[in-house]
């Protein structure tokens, strides 16, 4: 391709030194203005090319009239073509430059549409020049505005701008990161929640929004939620089992597993990650004497302490095991001590989970069975 604009004319060879083009910085930069490539080898022989120097191929740009991109976000934008100066197509070593590779390779594959970032709006420019030197048609170009962060300065890491992986260990599922992301910078109408096979149906360039768009890790943590809530038990218990014995070391056993799959309707309920659901389900792994938080402990006081040993027989002699049973029982045991409900199940909760955040006690109780439900409580009051 070079080849074919060196001898059509519109690419040469320019032996500028690394010294003058940082003297020609340097003065744009004293002059205040643009710093641009003078041109300097644009018309000169290559015979008076110093020795020993290996050159650089530049793109011969046109220098009167102007370059249009039309682009399906922003419109027609417009380039002076003395606003561009010749840029470098092959460096002095023969390697292509960015703006040269993109345009073979993308020709070469055939690509129809060039959807990126309006970082790349000024590289258009430049890039339907050299189609329109080569002869070819130019992709179709759309380019987005820039993704930010919630405090409104460009995407770093710390915003979360990270790779695919790094959302998987933080415990979101890959189609609310596909609806997430599909919606920054887009919209369907009022739609926000909406499925992977939605999204390649309603996906058109119409609806691409023209204003940065913020990533929001509150946003994605609650549409991560809305999928995690609808997501199937199973499947959530696997990738739970999965992700935990990948990150923190989980040793897993049949009876486990069975029981994460019985309590995973409650887990599933308030969390808004898969993270947050292997947390929240540690009171199943727990060894006795299970572990207390700081919140728990406050809770579970002498008083409470009490109060539990007075609840403990009447579990000890509930015939049925089952949430129904067991809800019963410890309803009448509230209004046989002129408490609501809440005063007798927190405590229960704070013993039996070492929590004070758990799915219903009701079914925590069923999860961890009569035996392991019976000796926590003990624990707490002995």
């Amino acid at each position: 391709m070079v080849e074919e604009l060196l001898a059509k004319g519109q690419a040469y060879y320019c032996y500028a030194s690394p010294e003058e083009l940082e003297e020609m910085r340097a003065l744009a930069r004293a002059e205040n203005r643009a710093v641009r490539y003078d041109g300097r080898w644009r018309d000169r022989d290559p015979s008076e090319a110093p020795a020993g120097v290996k050159p650089v191929v530049r793109f011969r740009a046109p220098q009167e009239g102007e370059t249009i991109v039309r682009d399906h976000v922003v419109g027609d934008v417009r380039f002076a073509n003395n606003q561009l100066d010749d840029l470098v197509l092959l460096r002095s070593d023969g390697t292509p430059t960015y703006n040269l590779s993109v345009v073979v390779d993308d020709h070469d594959m055939g690509i129809t549409h060039i959807i990126r970032g309006d970082d790349h709006l000024t590289n258009a420019g430049r890039q339907s020049q050299i189609y329109a030197a080569l002869g070819w048609t130019p992709a179709e170009f759309a380019h987005v505005p820039m993704i930010l962060g919630g405090d409104g300065a460009k995407l770093s890491k710390r915003h979360g701008a990270l790779g695919v992986d790094a959302y998987r260990d933080m415990g979101y599922l890959p189609e609310a990161m596909r609806n997430y992301l599909a919606r920054l910078g887009w919209s369907h109408g009022d739609d926000e929640v909406f499925s992977t096979e939605q999204a390649i149906k309603w996906f058109d360039l119409a609806h691409l929004g023209r204003s940065p768009s913020r990533f929001d890790f509150t946003k994605l943590e609650s549409l991560n939620g809305i999928y995690i809530r609808q997501s199937d038990d199973k499947r959530l218990t696997d990738e739970v089992i999965e992700l935990m014995t990948r990150l923190h070391g989980w040793k897993v056993d049949e009876d486990f597993a069975r029981k994460l799959l019985a309590a995973m309707p409650g887990l599933k309920e308030r969390a808004k990650t898969l993270i947050e659901i292997g947390q929240a389900a540690q009171f199943l792994r727990a060894q006795r004497p299970i572990p207390i938080d700081e919140s728990a402990a406050k809770l579970l006081d002498a008083q409470a302490r009490a109060l539990l040993g007075r609840l403990y027989p009447r579990l000890d002699a509930t015939g049925s095991w089952s949430a129904e049973t067991l809800d019963a029982v410890v309803r009448f045991f509230a209004e046989e001590e002129n408490l609501k409900l809440g005063k007798v199940a927190q405590p229960l909760r704070a013993a039996l989970t070492g929590s004070t955040v758990s799915p219903g006690i009701f079914d925590v109780l069923v999860t961890l069975g009569r035996t392991e439900s019976l000796d926590r409580i003990k624990d707490q009051v002995a």
